[in-house]
């Protein structure tokens, strides 16, 4: 009986089938219990940021897509994320505006650039420069703006200028509103 089952054209297909359920079933259920530990964390890690381009924060709200950012009761800023695509993949970035709307700070919250190049967007080096700016202000020195491109990463670091403009523009447009 085992013989003629084996033998059997479409027990590949079938003992296929079963293997890619009983995978699928399983990933669906570490996904279900690692999902909400994965989004804890990112929320800390977000907390931990905002703290670190806004000394002093008590508290933040989320409404459409900004951290508005609370120090004694009184708003001190607002945050956003912005997603850019550099050479090595996608950038996140969080991006901290004062009350004036001029950049408190940035911080790169992942990427997956070239070691020792394109990684380098997150040196403070390179972070710093964005400090004190308008949207007018962000774009590469060599296109009229005050960020210095990082050497050898041309491409990382117009991926962080260009997705901090398009979404302050965006995030700004709404505030206005």
């Amino acid at each position: 009986m085992r013989n003629k089952i084996l033998s059997n054209k479409a027990y590949p297909v079938i003992f296929l089938a079963v293997i890619v359920t009983v995978a699928v079933v399983l990933l669906i259920a570490v996904n279900s219990v690692t999902s909400s530990i994965v989004e804890s964390r990112k929320a800390e890690e977000v907390k931990n940021t905002l703290e670190n381009i806004f000394p002093g924060i008590d508290r933040y709200e989320i409404e459409d897509e900004v951290y508005i950012v609370y120090q004694d009761d009184n708003r001190i800023g607002y945050a956003f994320m912005a997603d850019g695509s550099g050479y090595g993949g996608d950038i996140e970035i969080l991006v901290g505006l004062d009350n004036n709307f001029g950049i408190a700070g940035i911080s790169i919250l992942a990427q997956t650039e070239t070691p020792g190049l394109g990684s380098r967007i997150t040196e403070s080096s390179f972070t710093d420069q964005f400090k004190g700016l308008s949207v007018s202000d962000i774009a590469l020195a060599s296109e009229g703006g005050k960020i210095d491109a990082i050497t050898g990463a041309t491409i990382s670091s117009r991926a962080v200028v260009d997705a901090i403009r398009e979404k302050m523009i965006e995030i700004l447009d709404n505030l206005e509103k």
